[in-house]
């Protein structure tokens, strides 16, 4: 009875740190990356709400890479603390082996593992395709923001705006260049114009419309023929234009469950040159594998990292001896969760990168632990 509270308070203390480590470094890259996502109202013209809708969707991508760090940071505090309060005496003096202390600290990593591996298949993927939607599904709220005095703006896709001066809404001197036919409804329905340039001397911008004044549009068709139209009034929707924000779901924002069918569809030979699969494009299937090994590969070393600080545990005379398996397991940990990371990018090299970056763990995991309890072992005799 006394020993499974001590277990709890033990777990109890690791949960704890655990959760308050992964919080706060979490937190502080959030707030550092949603500084970069300020793009998308400066840049973008992206309303308020939806930059913090984008940002909180990115969120759990942050949490996910920081649970293996965490795991390690709170693993070492936790030892340490119990050290410091002669806790861990207590704890040997009453008959609790060492070795039961590991085993804690490792089931308390298979944890770990499983929460990890929500969030890499299912949770960060789910929201991270939210965000894209969102981009997707977005107007822009104003593009008072985006357009700036004697500065050539390209934030839509084949459209360059250039305006001479700009006193709140109201601009002057307008040049609007479309190479991408864009503004093709300002023309007649007959016209055959592949690109047009717009002149202006004033123009109202209205949320994301301009209200252009005296102006000429210049056309030049397919009959290289180039037409011109004078106007006193004309209007402009860009709210409707593709921004240079990238719209297209990218790899890590790809279901897990996709993933696993790209893969089942490569080794059965169901890619063919020919034959392109959304996000499954056979000359890119290095980067199915990776992303696969990201996901479902890194979590299997995090319970080494509580094989290896384990060894803090190891009986040593002196303080010295103390300080110094602190820093060398904490350092081993850190190394190891430093290669996992480097190796995961090329376990999509080739077939034996991939299954080697999966064997790694698998015979690490047996091998440390064997080592950790024959040190135990040699300590209690």
């Amino acid at each position: 009875m006394v020993k499974n509270k001590i277990y709890k308070y033990i777990i109890l203390e690791q949960i704890k740190s655990f959760f308050l480590i992964l919080f706060s470094l979490s937190l502080i890259a959030w707030t550092v990356r949603s500084v970069n996502f300020l793009d998308l109202i400066v840049e973008s013209g992206y309303s308020t709400k939806t930059y913090f809708t984008y940002s909180m969707l990115n969120l759990t991508n942050i949490v996910t890479k920081f649970i293996p760090l965490s795991f390690l940071i709170s693993l070492l505090l936790t030892i340490i603390k119990l050290e410091r309060q002669n806790e861990l005496i207590v704890l040997w003096t009453s008959g609790i082996g060492k070795m039961k202390i590991a085993n804690l600290f490792f089931r308390f990593s298979l944890v770990v593992v499983i929460i990890y591996l929500v969030f890499s298949t299912i949770v960060t993927p789910s929201s991270l395709n939210l965000s894209r939607n969102l981009i997707k599904q977005s107007e822009l709220d104003s593009l008072s923001g985006l357009i700036k005095p004697k500065v050539f703006s390209d934030t839509f896709k084949g459209l360059t705006v250039y305006v001479d001066e700009k006193n709140n809404n109201i601009v002057k001197n307008i040049f609007i260049k479309d190479d991408a036919n864009n503004l093709n409804n300002i023309l007649p329905k007959d016209s055959s114009s592949q690109d047009q340039t717009i002149i202006a001397k004033r123009g109202i911008i209205n949320e994301n419309k301009i209200i252009l004044e005296n102006g000429i549009i210049y056309s030049y068709d397919k009959n290289e023929e180039i037409k011109i139209i004078e106007f006193n009034k004309t209007l402009l929707n860009l709210g409707n234009l593709d921004n240079r924000v990238i719209k297209e779901a990218k790899i890590q924002e790809t279901s897990t469950k996709k993933i696993i069918g790209c893969l089942i569809d490569y080794y059965k030979g169901n890619l063919k040159d020919d034959v392109y699969i959304k996000n499954c494009p056979k000359n890119n299937i290095e980067i199915i594998l990776e992303t696969f090994s990201r996901r479902i590969g890194m979590p299997l070393y995090i319970p080494i990292i509580s094989l290896l600080i384990s060894f803090i545990l190891v009986y040593k005379k002196n303080k010295k001896n103390i300080l110094f398996n602190r820093y060398l397991f904490f350092s081993l940990s850190f190394v190891l969760l430093v290669i996992s990371n480097l190796l995961v990018r090329y376990s999509g090299f080739s077939d034996l990168h991939f299954i080697s970056y999966f064997i790694i763990p698998l015979v690490l995991i047996p091998t440390v632990y064997l080592c950790l309890y024959r040190s135990l072992k040699r300590e209690f005799k």
